[in-house]
């Protein structure tokens, strides 16, 4: 599942972000949702999340659900 919508985001969801040093290359980063920074409910490049370790990045793939 992509990471466009913010309804499919929630705290303690799974997912791979892009960073933004890394969204040239594309490599993503794995981690548990800690906060969810975009207000919108639709964002074209992923919805913007704070990992549980502190990383912040676009979400790409939603890889578990709650």
């Amino acid at each position: 599942m992509n990471g466009q919508e913010r309804k499919n985001i929630h705290p303690g969801v799974e997912v791979n972000i892009v960073l933004k040093q890394d969204q040239r290359s594309g490599r993503l980063t794995r981690g548990m949702v800690k906060d969810i920074l975009t207000n919108s409910s639709f964002h074209p490049h992923g919805i913007k999340v704070r990992l549980e370790d502190g990383q912040i990045g676009r979400v790409q793939e939603i890889l578990s659900r709650i």
